[in-house]
């Protein structure tokens, strides 16, 4: 049996790819079911039942406004959806187009590509949006910006080590041999081979993205009130951590849960295409 009709029976296998992909799956459904509905309006106001106890009328509480928590937090996760998807698009189409570049020219081409990804490196997403806020002002464009500008060295580093391996395989140097251009040959050879690896990498960067997101709406570099952020709520419920603690405690359970189900889904689908697992 082929490693290609394998990958079903072991993908069913895989508990890391099942709760990861069931946890993932419900972000995305809590997102897409918010933007048709929520049990109130994230932005109402409603002092009189401000920190108001979970009960049946309000799953999670309510907040020191009386926003209802569990709208908030449905309409908090598009915020983490939308800087995800941009963010790692920025990352994983331009470091994979460094990567590329520096694997099919070498020399002082490949040098100077992996020179500037370092370079970028260097700037983690919570110091470059420091950065862009100092400059721009703070916002969630800002906060897209900073996490795609720190993805695009991970891809390049994963673009590049993965091409330069399947580079040497025959069928790419037959078409060398043939007289195909480097650009032809990345095209038709070189990225449908590691394609898998830039999923798997993608899916872990998704999960990241989420995390800094909200970090830098915690800081009030990321999403500003009143668009509802998971970060933005653990900062608001600090004031009344004793008095309320359920305020922290749902967005803080709701990123463990989208970080983890991202990263168990990584990992999953890294040991699926793995061929050493495949072996196995």
């Amino acid at each position: 049996m082929s490693i290609a009709a394998a990958l079903p029976g072991r993908a069913a296998g895989n508990p890391g790819i099942a709760i990861g992909g069931a946890l993932t799956l419900a972000l995305l459904l809590t997102a897409a079911l918010s933007l048709l509905w929520t049990p109130y309006s994230p932005y109402a106001i409603d002092v009189p039942h401000r920190l108001a106890l979970p009960s049946m009328r309000h799953w999670f509480g309510t907040d020191a406004l009386g926003r209802d928590v569990v709208s908030m937090l449905m309409v908090g996760a598009q915020n983490s959806i939308l800087v995800g998807v941009i963010a790692v698009s920025v990352g994983l189409l331009a470091g994979t187009a460094l990567g590329a570049l520096a694997a099919a020219r070498r020399g002082w081409v490949e040098e100077a590509a992996m020179r500037l990804a370092d370079f970028t490196f260097a700037f983690p997403a919570i110091l470059s949006a420091i950065m862009l806020t100092a400059l721009l002002g703070a916002g969630i464009v800002n906060s897209i910006v900073a996490i795609g500008i720190f993805n695009v060295p991970i891809f390049a580093r994963v673009t590049r080590g993965s091409a330069k391996a399947v580079w040497q395989r025959d069928f790419v140097l037959a078409a060398r041999a043939a007289g195909r251009a480097p650009l032809g040959i990345t095209l038709v050879h070189v990225l449908p081979n590691i394609l898998s690896a830039l999923i798997v990498q993608a899916t872990i960067q998704f999960a990241n993205a989420i995390l800094w997101e909200a970090a830098l709406a915690y800081l009030g570099l990321g999403t500003q009130p009143p668009q509802p952020s998971w970060g933005r709520m653990l900062n608001d419920a600090q004031a009344q951590l004793f008095q309320a603690p359920w305020l922290a405690l749902f967005p803080g359970v709701a990123i463990m849960l989208a970080v983890l189900g991202l990263n168990l889904l990584g990992d999953g689908l890294r040991d699926l295409y793995d061929p050493r697992m495949a072996r196995r």
